[in-house]
């Protein structure tokens, strides 16, 4: 998965069975692995859907935060496409063809959902060196979180160990659309946790990549620029 400390693979892992999880981790990093790929979504297993924040997968995390690998959460088929289906019945999901309804209800809701979960179920308080970059999820989705998050925590400050937008700054990192524009992003976390992507050849980035970087804003600090076009991921993959 380390290919001349140039390019680097990053493996899929699932979470249902907690020990094979563990072994096909153990197996990544044998092999270089400087960053694996978890679905934000919930692990199936025999007693249905449960939130990989919850301590039955400590384990799992355990060995990940004493790893040092970097976890991405990319964009995936996380089992929302139910949501749209409520309001639409069963439909046939189509190539090339966008739906706005499904695109509205399920664009972005399950990393926002995924990282409320890690949140609320205190898996980043009990593994506070975690590292999670979100990728290809956008940017926009993290204003409407952290501000839903403050208001559960003024209603229920106990059930919180720590402030959950001090826990989301520490340990998630977000990768933004060009689209999205990073002024609102700035405002609520950290350039040291926003990770520039090209996802090229894909629509969704640039034709050319690093013209990212004329577009950031112009108050920003060179410094944090940097930052965000390369830095902080060399500091996560540690290259």
């Amino acid at each position: 998965f380390n290919y001349h400390d140039r390019i680097f693979a990053t493996p899929i892992i699932t979470l249902p069975i907690v020990e094979k999880a563990i072994e096909e981790l153990e197996w990544c990093l044998e092999r270089g692995a400087r960053c694996i790929l978890i679905r934000p979504a919930p692990a199936w297993g025999l007693r249905g859907p449960r939130s990989p924040g919850l301590p039955e997968f400590d384990p799992f995390w355990a060995r990940v935060q004493e790893a040092g690998v970097l976890v991405g959460m990319h964009a995936s088929d996380s089992g929302y496409a139910d949501l749209a289906s409520i309001w639409e019945g069963k439909t046939e999901f189509l190539p090339f063809k966008p739906n706005p309804l499904r695109l509205l209800v399920m664009q972005n809701r399950a990393v926002s959902d995924m990282m409320a979960a890690m949140i609320c179920h205190g898996a980043f308080t009990r593994f506070p060196d975690l590292r999670i970059a979100t990728i290809e999820n956008g940017g926009t989705w993290v204003r409407p979180l952290l501000e839903k998050l403050e208001g559960v925590y003024k209603k229920l400050p106990q059930d919180f160990p720590e402030h959950p937008l001090d826990v989301f700054r520490r340990n998630v990192f977000v990768n933004p659309f060009w689209e999205d524009g990073l002024e609102g992003l700035i405002d609520v976390m950290s350039p040291d946790r926003i990770l520039f992507g090209s996802d090229y050849p894909h629509p969704e980035g640039l034709g050319d990549p690093v013209s990212f970087y004329d577009d950031l804003p112009s108050s920003l600090p060179p410094d944090d620029a940097a930052k965000i076009m390369g830095g902080n991921l060399k500091e996560l993959l540690a290259v």
